[in-house]
């Protein structure tokens, strides 16, 4: 036949070849390769293939007797097997190079060798090297093995010296499969060569036309509609085609994501979050024996990077281990660093600790021999910081007002130690103007008395955490029995004048407590955006609480903040805070918000149906469900709904294991949970729960309105402004 389209061979590390078209059955062919370019072609290899499928069983490795002939590298091409014009297969060409290994163990044997293939001798025996060559082809279904019969004439036999190579014709393999190829002697004398490689499907051929399989193969594209993606499966109508959408992992099988049968033509529609560069698309006919078309068309797209760090999550497992977990392969780094408790940036621990790189949704295990809540870590690529996240927070409690001493070993035990801060490592007896050069001895005498925990430990060096709070308790002890002093003498002069100051008592008393309250207690309100009536109502309350006082963050005011850092993040670093300062998480439950949550309970293997940019309450469920789950919510958590919008009853169970309250008939029991130890006498609670409750009928009467009784505007915060 004539020639055919060229292909590119694919493999890499391995040369190109013109691909052609090749007819009849599989047959070997030999290339002579050697430097004496006078030796005639005649004197080159000679190979002989065996009928039939041999079984494909290496053997165990053997000792070689003397030189022996072996493979060394593999060779592969791709060609067309045609039957016809039109009607052609997708074939893989197999060279094999072949060289000699070994040395004649005794001198004799080679010099008999050498005689027997001396041309100058009368009557020359017909000396050769001989080897019995396997070639084993896998392409899932099916499996091949060759036996290939080598000989070598004993003039070219050269060890360490390449004699040349075969070429088999050919094994025939299905579009886009993965095949893999091995080659061994038998016996086998060194372990087996293997080659793997990706086989194009039609999109990566220029020879459709010649590959019927191809002919009803549906068509895919891909084009932008706006900041969604559009897939147009170019189908004829009602054509039965399977189409299916996977994450394409480095490490690991592929994950579906979604599939479906359909009936061309047809147009899906992918929201832009949903991207991810690992994203792969597959299409194809239902029918027996299809040709299943792959496509990753989202690999360079920068909205699907930026969708995959903000879907990665780090997660701290038992045992000192943690894992990055995301839908796709990241090639990131992780450092430790220390975190202080006055803010400032994480301060890396590298050196002493080394950098590392990150495998994702694999098991990691820290370096450290303990765990510590300032210790975080950072994931980082081509040395810019996409995450950070202290893992030990939730664990170990809070950030603590700990100094963390790096101590450095010489080869002869000579070590010294430096606090971290951000000004440097500073030694601990030097001059410098810091808290660690002051404390230094302190420091140096708590490590010593094992006062300090070890985090780290190794033949170069440690890290101790030493707590500084006995320093700061004895700083302020002074300052302390001063001010309990000039109250005494205070106190003394008020007895004097008891009655002109009593109201004056009983406000600063007031006030006092009040201080105390809006400065340790916090309250996250999280709900579920059901209409703007209901976030009226929200707001309603919102304001009400935060004139007790209370401290309070809720979504209706921080929308900049949402949308610069989207809901998740932005729920996740208010949780944070209000728990570390031993504030309160509230859930309003209402119909909406049940919806979600019986949603999460039902299916919690199932991604749950997209929310709006702004819902925190949808966001914040997988984070808030594990605390109940686990039972970390009690003390943290603590439920509302209202009367006249929801049933008692409507709270799911897995809810109940706090305390949840009807709002507003139990109003003082709620303010009293929000305020904690603080919260003033039951009198002075009644009164604060009616001035609540009479906030909030104006917003619960509008919740009952005809729709068109309704404002249009929004909740809004104290004041009538926005926070962000």
């Amino acid at each position: 036949m004539g020639r055919g389209q060229e292909l590119d061979l694919s493999s890499s590390g391995r040369d190109s070849k013109k691909g052609e078209r090749v007819g009849g059955g599989g047959n070997v062919r030999f290339r002579s390769i050697n430097s004496d370019l006078s030796l005639p072609l005649s004197q080159g290899l000679s190979c002989h293939l065996w009928d039939g499928d041999v079984l494909c069983l290496p053997g165990s490795l053997v000792s070689a007797p003397g030189p022996v002939l072996v493979p060394t590298r593999l060779q592969t091409e791709l060609v067309l097997r045609c039957h016809e014009e039109t009607d052609c297969d997708l074939c893989v060409r197999v060279a094999v190079h072949l060289a000699v290994h070994g040395y004649w163990e005794d001198p004799e044997d080679e010099e008999k060798f050498r005689r027997a293939a001396d041309p100058e001798l009368e009557e020359p025996r017909n000396a050769s090297l001989q080897a019995h060559i396997v070639l084993s082809f896998q392409a899932y279904p099916t499996a091949h093995c060759v036996l290939l019969e080598v000989q070598v004439p004993a003039a070219l036999v050269q060890p360490g010296q390449s004699v040349g190579s075969i070429v088999f014709d050919c094994f025939e393999a299905a579009l886009g499969a993965e095949v893999q190829i091995w080659s061994y002697t038998q016996p086998r004398y060194q372990k087996e060569l293997n080659l793997t490689q990706q086989l194009p499907d039609c999109r990566g051929l220029e020879v459709q036309d010649n590959i019927q399989s191809c002919w009803a193969l549906p068509w895919l594209n891909v084009s932008a509609d706006g900041e969604d993606v559009r897939l147009v499966l170019d189908v004829s109508e009602e054509q039965h085609f399977g189409l299916s959408l996977y994450w394409n992992q480095d490490q690991g099988p592929i994950k579906p994501w979604w599939h479906s049968n359909l009936t061309g033509p047809q147009t899906i529609t992918l929201n832009h979050t949903d991207l991810v560069p690992c994203l792969c698309i597959q299409v194809w006919p239902l029918e027996p024996d299809s040709v299943r078309t792959s496509i990753c068309p989202f690999r360079e797209d920068p909205r699907a990077h930026r969708n995959l760090w903000r879907a990665a999550r780090l997660q701290l497992l038992p045992s000192r281990g943690w894992r990055l977990d995301a839908p796709c392969s990241l090639p990131a780094e992780a450092t430790l660093c220390w975190q202080a408790l006055d803010g400032g940036p994480c301060l890396p621990l590298v050196p002493p600790l080394p950098r590392e790189n990150v495998t994702v949704n694999k098991v990691l295990e820290f370096p450290l021999r303990k765990g510590h809540p300032n210790v975080c870590v950072q994931v980082s690529t081509w040395e810019k910081l996409q995450m950070q996240e202290c893992l030990w927070a939730d664990s170990l409690g809070p950030l603590k007002d700990d100094m963390l001493l790096v101590e450095t070993r010489g080869p002869q035990d000579n070590g010294s130690l430096c606090a971290l801060e951000p000004s440097g490592c500073t030694p601990l007896l030097s001059r410098a103007s810091t808290r660690a050069a002051r404390l230094g001895e302190q420091l140096l005498q708590d490590v010593q008395s094992g006062q300090c925990l070890q985090l780290w430990d190794s033949d170069l060096g440690a890290l101790w955490a030493c707590p500084m709070d006995k320093y700061i308790h004895q700083r302020w002890a002074l300052v302390w029995l001063a001010c309990l002093l000039l109250a005494a003498v205070l106190f003394l002069l008020l007895l004097l004048k008891m009655n002109p100051v009593k109201g004056w008592l009983r406000l600063l008393k007031e006030n006092i407590r009040a201080g105390a309250a809006s400065q340790s207690r916090a309250a996250l309100l999280l709900y579920s955006a059901d209409d703007a009536s209901f976030e009226r109502l929200v707001g309603a309350l919102a304001s009400a609480l935060c004139q007790l006082p209370l401290r309070v963050a809720v979504d209706l005011w921080s929308r900049r903040d949402l949308s610069a850092q989207g809901a998740l993040a932005w729920f996740h670093a208010q949780r944070r805070q209000t728990l570390q300062e031993g504030g309160v998480v509230v859930l309003l439950f209402s119909p909406g918000a049940v919806a979600l949550c019986r949603e999460w309970l039902q299916d919690a293997t199932s991604a749950p149906r997209a929310h709006g940019p702004h819902d925190a309450f949808a966001a914040s469920l997988s984070c808030v469900l594990p605390d109940f789950l686990q039972g970390r919510a009690p003390g943290r958590y603590v439920g509302a709904y209202f009367d006249k919008l929801l049933p008692a009853d409507a709270v799911p169970t897995l809810f109940r294991s706090v305390p949840v309250f009807s709002l507003p008939s139990q109003l003082p029991d709620f303010l009293g949970i929000l305020q904690g130890p603080a919260a003033p006498r039951s009198r002075r609670l009644a009164e604060r729960a009616e001035q609540v409750s009479r906030a909030l009928q104006p917003a619960l009467d509008s919740c009952f309105r005809p729709p068109g009784a309704l404002g249009t505007g929004r909740g809004m915060g104290p004041e009538a402004g926005v926070r962000t």
